[in-house]
């Protein structure tokens, strides 16, 4: 669903409400809540512009001028911070975009810093995935940094609060540990270690980084209040014991690896960044960042959340998304059917598509935990269909063959039909076609029994053939099973380029190819990878409402300038929809991904909005 901005929010503090460390709870904004808020869901306008300044605006960027307004900071400096265990995929274009931007447009600095503390999940396959995409998308950075990078100063930091009283050794397994933390309603219970003396948690650590102790023996934890009514400021464990495997940067050299609990606002801290700006699940850890940057007495950044986003019929969750992946059910993390930038690239959709549904999708703060706004797969087929119809060259392509023979046409002749590249593109220019006695035309283009307001092709009825002639259907041919297998019909000479000198009408127009120089193509059509708008409704799970019909190959054919085609190439298959050539491609068989169809479903949403 497509927010126009923000929720009328003046500030940060204004949306936000209290609910316990833990609270989940789902939320897909409704279109009553959405004008309930002021805001229309359906408009297709742009963000809230400020009129003095014509720049947009929204609760974060009012927060940042504020600051910079007050002196709170005289600068801006912001960070991306993907963890590289996956592939970015749509939701993560929101949280780049808003980074960036902020960045952009206070002419601040935007870091790169990916998030690798966790070498169990983590490779450089990721890394070098995710920079790529992220300049696919126009993102710029002064630079790139690791977590890792920091993992002696971040040490040396936990010493610190060692040394002050403020964090300890815990010799409680993960059970035990997770037992004694409470509950929401409940306050935990400290751990038998939590008093144990400066020293001896300054000899266990060291000897804890040294790798002395097996996996999961001991922890570090902060040593706050197990009462606290934030689960989050329990005594979190900053630390844990990881031997392998070797992380892809350090190696062996780590035995203790950071929660990101504790590295993300310290590495904020330590690069001077400004604004940490993060999805609203990190509300509530909001105020434990805020209690280590105290306690080490360290530049303090300033945390903003706001809204992630969702989309219907898809999953946003990485871990759900690779188990996908590694259970074969989709064929990769490029497998178009997946919300990755990855799958959306290799489907044929641009990097300007995407960042206009990012942009109508606007900026939002909703007042729940764990919560995000549920966009519309169609808005973003309906970004994607917009901005191809300006730059995507027109070719005919056949999906479904069947073979029309035109008896009076000369046999053996050959002519070329001027066919438009690009109405909406008038230096795109025209193209000739071959044409000749035996076409090949759509199956759904003719009806041996015409349904009611059927106009297409059919026994005594006239069509125009794109950029060609007037036919009119004969007779057919049919196989033992009783199909159509070919269609007899003739033609009218003097409607070349498809007028009457008589001025009579056809109601029809079909595109063709020509039989004799069509190239055979193998054409992927694809569909929701999920039957249901939303894939975690029901008992099932999302695996439980896999679309079994999301891919479908078929065998066409395409007119002659679309033979050879560049991977990645982009065009309108007149009366079809749009279509990539696929990674697959190649010189004896061209393989076309159906990026999205001609039909906008978003425009009935609208209207029915």
């Amino acid at each position: 669903m497509f927010l126009k901005r923000a929720a009328g929010y003046r500030s940060e503090n204004e949306a936000e409400i209290y609910r316990p460390a833990g609270f989940s709870e789902k939320s897909q904004l409704s279109r009553n809540n959405l004008q309930d808020a002021g805001q229309n869901p359906y408009t297709k306008a742009n963000p809230s512009m400020n009129p003095e300044e014509n720049k947009p605006t929204d609760f974060i960027r009012e927060a940042v001028t504020e600051d910079l307004k007050s002196g709170r900071f005289n600068y801006v400096r912001t960070r991306l911070p993907p963890e590289p265990n996956g592939y970015l995929h749509i939701g993560h274009v929101k949280a780049f975009m808003i980074d960036y931007l902020i960045a952009k447009e206070n002419n601040g600095e935007l870091i790169l810093r990916f998030d690798d503390t966790n070498p169990v999940k983590e490779e450089t396959e990721y890394v070098d995935a995710i920079e790529d995409d992220a300049r696919w998308l126009g993102i710029k950075w002064v630079k790139v940094t690791y977590a890792s990078d920091y993992f002696d100063e971040l040490y040396n930091w936990a010493v610190k609060l060692v040394m002050k009283g403020l964090a300890y050794v815990d010799d409680q397994s993960p059970e035990e540990v997770s037992a004694k933390r409470g509950t929401l309603t409940e306050p935990g219970k400290n751990s038998p270690f939590r008093d144990r003396d400066v020293e001896e948690n300054l000899d266990l650590l060291e000897r804890m980084k040294n790798g002395e102790f097996p996996d999961g023996s001991r922890v570090l934890r902060a040593k706050i209040d197990m009462a606290h009514p934030n689960i989050n400021m329990r005594d979190p464990v900053m630390y844990r014991i990881l031997h392998e495997p070797p992380h892809h940067r350090t190696g062996d050299k780590w035995k203790i690896y950071p929660m990101y609990d504790w590295s993300h606002g310290q590495n904020d801290s330590m690069e001077g960044i400004t604004h940490s700006l993060c999805s609203l699940e990190y509300l509530n850890h909001r105020p434990l960042y805020e209690w280590f940057l105290e306690q080490l007495e360290v530049f303090k950044p300033r945390q903003i959340e706001f809204a992630r986003l969702n989309m219907n019929y898809t999953v946003m969750s990485k871990r759900k998304l690779l188990r996908l992946v590694q259970e074969g059910r989709v064929q990769g993390w490029d497998d178009p059917r997946m919300p990755t930038l990855r799958a959306m690239r290799r489907r044929g959709y641009t990097a300007e598509a995407i960042l206009d549904f990012n942009q109508r999708t606007g900026v939002s703060k909703v007042a729940t935990i764990n919560s995000g706004v549920m966009a519309e797969m169609a808005l973003l087929e309906a970004c994607v269909r917009e901005d191809l119809n300006k730059r995507a060259l027109r070719r005919m392509a056949v999906l479904r063959p069947l073979k029309v023979v035109i008896d009076n046409y000369p046999e053996g002749q050959v002519e070329e039909m001027d066919a438009v590249n690009n109405p909406e593109d008038t230096s795109a220019g025209t193209r000739k076609v071959p044409f000749s006695k035996v076409l090949y035309i759509e199956q759904d283009d003719f009806r041996e029994t015409p349904p009611p307001k059927y106009y297409r092709l059919f026994p005594g009825n006239e069509v125009r053939l794109r950029y060609a002639y007037f036919i009119k259907c004969t007779h057919v041919v049919k196989n033992d099973a009783g199909e159509v297998i070919e269609v007899h019909a003739t033609y009218d000479p003097s409607t070349r380029g498809g007028d009457a000198p008589d001025g009579r009408k056809v109601k029809s127009t079909i595109h063709w190819v020509s039989a004799a120089h069509a190239k055979e193509a193998e054409i992927r059509m694809y569909d929701r990878l999920f039957t249901k708008e939303d894939p975690e409704e029901g008992e099932e799970g999302f695996l439980g409402c896999l679309n079994p019909n999301s891919l479908t190959v078929l065998t066409g054919y395409v007119e002659p300038h679309l033979s050879a085609p560049k991977a990645g190439d982009r065009f309108q298959f007149e009366r079809q929809g749009y279509f990539c050539a696929d990674l697959d491609t190649a010189p004896d068989k061209p393989v076309f991904n159906l990026t999205v169809t001609l039909k906008d479903t978003w425009a009935k949403i609208e209207k029915r909005g």
